[in-house]
């Protein structure tokens, strides 16, 4: 008895040693976490395991009705969007979904009285006249050769100097996408090719803004990185590219030099009307990175996945758990379970004592 005694207090102790390890372990890793950006419970997931990650999440969502609801959705705007259209039909055609017979009709009717060419005559001379007016169809035909040069950017900070010295508003947005394309022009070749990636997305940012394709929140931080980050009072003073680096404060226009980034990436993916679209649907420069790895993954299939899975879990497949999470959990599930067995070595030696006292007094 007395080694069987032995034995169980041996136990306990291994218990105890593991139950405070156990805890120690889970109070670091939730320190770590604590201490990361945002909590840091989401990361990143790597490239390859975004493209495994997306299909998962269309093959939950990407239902008959879900499809046919969402191309109804899309047929009933104005105007209609036949990127996003034709997309969703390729998710539907790469699912092997059939359409119902009356949608599929619809469609048919309606590309053609939207494809005709009066209609595409019309829609191109109101997109000439006015950006407000594009569609992503036209504005390639139409604007693109004049919104997407480089040309502008100057022409942008003379306007909005302009219009500060004679008192009227000024264009935040515009400012903040001529002073980030400016500037990626002059770091030229430093930055092997990165500077070219943000002109490009700072182009298109520019025909987005135009168009009225940028999401409030965006616009919102563009903006403030107009107020926070260039010095009004010497716009005047810029002629060329290389003299902006007197005016701008780097670290202020650091938020919109990210979005533009991102926004090049994904032209160069997706072209300028799926850029646009994806871009349009995006409130932070986190989110344009996000969606611009899972362009570089997805390709064509970027479009037509966003549309059915929508922004949230199109974003939330791009991202993973951190690995200081599963360990966390992993070191409290062995404190709870080192936990339970001193309780349960506990009661049993007190269940034995007790025993022992019974037999005793009999």
């Amino acid at each position: 008895m007395p080694r069987a005694g032995g034995g169980r207090r041996i136990l306990r102790a291994l218990l105890a040693v593991a139950l405070v390890v156990s805890l120690a372990l889970s109070g670091w890793n939730g320190w770590q976490l604590y201490r990361s950006p945002a909590g840091g419970l989401l990361i990143d997931r790597a490239t390859a395991e975004i493209g495994p990650a997306m299909d998962a999440a269309l093959a939950r969502h990407a239902t008959e009705e879900r499809i046919a609801a969402r191309l109804r959705a899309l047929l009933d705007a104005q105007p209609r969007n036949w990127l996003a259209i034709e997309a969703v039909e390729a998710v539907a055609a790469e699912r092997d979904i059939a359409l119902p017979d009356p949608l599929a009709a619809r469609i048919d009717t309606l590309r053609q009285a939207d494809h005709g060419l009066l209609a595409r005559g019309g829609a191109c001379l109101s997109c000439m006249w006015d950006a407000g007016q594009c569609t992503l169809s036209t504005l390639v035909a139409c604007r693109a050769p004049v919104e997407l040069t480089p040309l502008g950017d100057l022409a942008g900070l003379a306007r909005a100097g302009a219009a500060r010295a004679a008192g009227r508003d000024v264009d935040e947005v515009e400012l903040a996408l001529s002073a980030v394309g400016l500037a990626a022009v002059a770091a030229g070749p430093a930055t092997l090719g990165t500077s070219l990636t943000i002109k490009a997305g700072a182009g298109l940012g520019k025909a987005a803004w135009q168009m009225g394709r940028i999401s409030p929140a965006m616009t919102a931080r563009l903006s403030r990185a107009a107020r926070q980050g260039i010095d009004w009072s010497r716009l005047g003073e810029v002629r060329r590219p290389g003299d902006l680096a007197a005016l701008i404060r780097p670290g202020a226009l650091a938020p919109a030099a990210t979005a533009m980034r991102a926004a090049g990436r994904l032209r160069t993916v997706l072209g300028v009307p799926g850029a646009l679209h994806v871009f349009s649907r995006l409130d932070t420069p986190a989110e344009a990175t996000r969606a611009a790895r899972a362009a570089e993954t997805l390709g064509a299939g970027t479009v037509g996945r966003l549309e059915i899975l929508g922004k949230a879990r199109f974003l939330r497949a791009t991202l993973r758990l951190a690995d200081e999470v599963w360990w966390t959990l992993g070191a409290l599930g062995a404190a709870l379970a080192a936990l339970m067995g001193l309780v349960w070595s506990t009661l049993a030696s007190a269940g034995l004592r007790r025993a022992r006292r019974s037999a005793a007094l009999r």
